[in-house]
């Protein structure tokens, strides 16, 4: 197949914007739609090749499978080895074992299915998890274990309708993806049946050509319609990368745009148009070289880093490792992908070899620490402080269970239960994190409760999460609920609690956010969000207060900007609490006021008879807000109080239940 330079460019421009959408730099909100170009891309070469040998007679099965191996395994295991002494220093237990779950995941080329089970809400965030990537190289290889056999068999049979059938793939996939979005976006996300039209997409291309026996360089095309239609992949690129975000609806009908500028590109890009000539142009051949070696350090080095520093990195800290990605990748390529590709450098009973005892060598290790929960004896700390970030016992009991709509069991029940629930308990994680606490202050008052709750979903009538998956999680519904049961039980007290300025303000990084509409196609914005909260508290103290419901609101309690669990570890490192050191990663008062103002001043217009609990004296009893004591970490994470946290809040919370 013709070499094209400006390939090698296109992937520089799909490389790039991944790594930068991963550093969290926000003007490529939509950086993520570099893997889509990059499906494209593969699916056009890999067919491309696959369609000469098979014009020639020379096809092979065996063959193809050897070039993949030399393609894919040596980088991909020489980034996991490298990886391996980093992840042993500053990964915590779980995120080890998930780390050790990885490695046995990443040579039988499951890990996004992996992934996609670990995408739940209390999971590690996938900025943390170092081979969260490798799930797009799962998915082109399930693509390519049975689809150089269908392009074999369509060969020998009806080669003329080949073209219709990868089309046929293709659509019957994005349709798929479409669905898939809205109702299972995870699912959609990460899985090949969604991704699939993707790589037929560049597979179609790959065909068309051969089709009309166009040379791969020049296709036959008046020069203004090739200049026009590069130039306008060009733009779909960018615009897409600039203009999404990750509460675009992915990978569904807004995917096109990324991909369709991509298949433009390789369609009509030559050194005869403009954009051929950027692509073409050393810089980007150069990175594009090196891009997949760039792909496979990207994200290890990010989120290594990030573990190790247990707080966020600043734009300074993630450009300098932007920088250092390429530099490893220009260093793996040179000495580790160009040989490897070279049959008469690598033979293929070496290869053969590598590419098995590599495999055996990582699922061992995988195994490893899988069993042993993340080598978890390496951490040496008391067990009272490692009992202390649990949550309380009853969040798997109780959360999330309400978003099934038709579920009965959408209620647990707080205190006694001798007699009817009097007072309920509602809201997002924040309020699953105080179960055990209002659990034991009714049982102390002898009073009875129960509780609903789900994440990402404020306590609010009358508001939408704006969130990818909201038609599977269906706050609106959840809340509306709610106000039927309190109506129908004759519920007495209401108490609603949560992040509240989650939906309001940016948290401890960039994008940690989750908006808010007054109708569920309202755009996804700061203002809209926060007019939204408003309104929705609003609607809420007028709607229950007609029920003659008593309404008791929790306000927030303080983040913290560091890991709870990696300083604490750092903190006893020399075998006793070094208070010093842990005052030093704590939240101030000043830093959390600031984060509650807008949410304080919409408190603080809410009529008198809504009693508010505001819990910053207990946790920022001075001018530091505690992240712990020598007892035990107040938190099981940045911000979810931990049972041993919570317990803290037990007593104004009793003083609230008291008859």
């Amino acid at each position: 197949m013709h070499y094209r330079r400006e390939i090698d460019g296109l992937r520089a421009l799909a490389v790039v914007p991944v790594i930068l959408f991963h550093a969290g730099f926000g003007f490529v909100r939509g950086g993520f739609v570099g893997v889509d170009v990059f499906f494209v891309i593969s699916g056009y070469l890999i067919t491309g090749i696959i369609l000469a040998d098979l014009a020639s007679g020379r096809f092979s099965i065996a063959r193809f499978y050897e070039r993949r191996a030399r393609r894919i395994l040596p980088a991909l295991f020489l980034v996991m080895a490298a990886s391996l002494p980093f992840a042993w220093w500053w990964l915590l237990p779980s995120d080890l074992k998930e780390f050790a779950q990885s490695l046995i995941a990443i040579p039988l080329f499951v890990s996004n299915i992996l992934f996609l089970r670990k995408s739940g809400y209390f999971d590690t965030a996938a900025e943390l998890k170092p081979m969260l990537h490798t799930w797009s190289l799962a998915v082109e290889e399930q693509f390519y274990l049975l689809f150089p056999l269908l392009l074999m068999l369509a060969w020998r049979l009806r080669r003329n309708w080949l073209l219709a059938l990868l089309l046929g793939i293709a659509l019957a996939s994005l349709a798929g993806a479409q669905w898939g979005t809205l109702h299972h976006p995870m699912a959609s996300f990460f899985l090949l049946p969604t991704r699939a039209w993707e790589l037929a997409m560049g597979a179609s291309i790959a065909c068309y050509r051969q089709h009309r026996g166009e040379p791969t360089n020049a296709p036959a095309t008046a020069p203004w319609v090739t200049q026009a239609a590069s130039l306008a992949g060009l733009i779909l690129i960018l615009s897409s990368t600039l203009s999404y975000s990750e509460a675009t609806p992915f990978p569904g009908l807004y995917a096109l745009a990324p991909t369709a500028g991509a298949a433009l590109v390789i369609l009509h890009a030559s050194p005869r148009t403009l954009v051929g000539r950027l692509l073409g142009s050393r810089p980007f051949v150069a990175v594009g070289l090196v891009s997949y070696s760039a792909y496979l350090w990207h994200q290890p080095v990010f989120a290594l880093a990030r573990q190790g520093a247990s707080a966020p990195l600043g734009p300074i800290p993630m450009a300098a490792l932007s920088l250092l990605s390429l530099g490893l990748a220009f260093l793996s390529w040179r000495l580790v992908e160009r040989p490897f590709r070279q049959p008469g450098v690598v033979g293929q009973p070496r290869l053969l070899a590598f590419a098995l005892a590599g495999s055996l060598l990582f699922i061992a290790l995988g195994w490893a620490g899988t069993a042993s929960n993340g080598f978890e004896y390496r951490i040496v700390l008391p067990q009272a402080v490692q009992d202390s970030f649990a949550r309380t016992g009853r969040t798997g009991e109780c959360f999330d269970k309400p978003l099934v709509q038709s579920r009965p069991d959408w209620l647990c029940r707080l205190g006694g239960s001798d007699h009817a629930p009097d007072f309920m308990l509602v809201g997002d994680s924040h309020a699953a994190a105080l179960l055990g606490a209002f659990d034991a202050a009714a049982r102390a008052t002898g009073r009875s409760g129960v509780f609903t709750g789900a994440g990402g979903c404020p306590p609010l009538l009358g508001i939408h999460a704006l969130r990818a998956d909201q038609d599977e999680r269906n706050c609106h519904a959840l809340n509306e609920r709610v106000f039927a049961y309190v109506r129908s039980h004759a519920i007495g007290t209401l108490v609603l609690t949560g992040r509240w300025s989650y939906y309001t303000d940016d948290g401890t990084s960039s994008r940690d956010v989750s908006y808010l509409g007054r109708s569920p196609s309202d755009p996804r914005n700061q203002t809209t969000s926060r007019q939204a909260f408003s309104y929705g508290l609003a609607q809420t103290v007028e709607r229950y207060a007609a029920l003659g419901v008593r309404l008791v609101l929790i306000e927030q309690v303080p983040q913290q900007a560091y890991d709870p669990q990696k300083v604490y570890r750092r903190v006893w490192a020399s075998g006793a609490l070094d208070q010093a050191l842990l005052d030093r990663f704590e939240a101030t008062r000043a830093q959390h006021l600031q984060q509650q103002s807008f949410v304080d001043g919409v408190f603080a217009r809410l009529p008198p008879q809504v009693q508010r609990v505001d819990p910053t004296d207990i946790y920022c009893p001075g001018e530091r807000c505690l992240m712990g004591d020598a007892g035990g970490s107040f938190y099981a994470d940045a911000s979810h109080l931990s049972a041993h946290g919570a317990n803290r809040l037990r007593a104004r919370i009793q003083a609230l239940l008291a008859p």
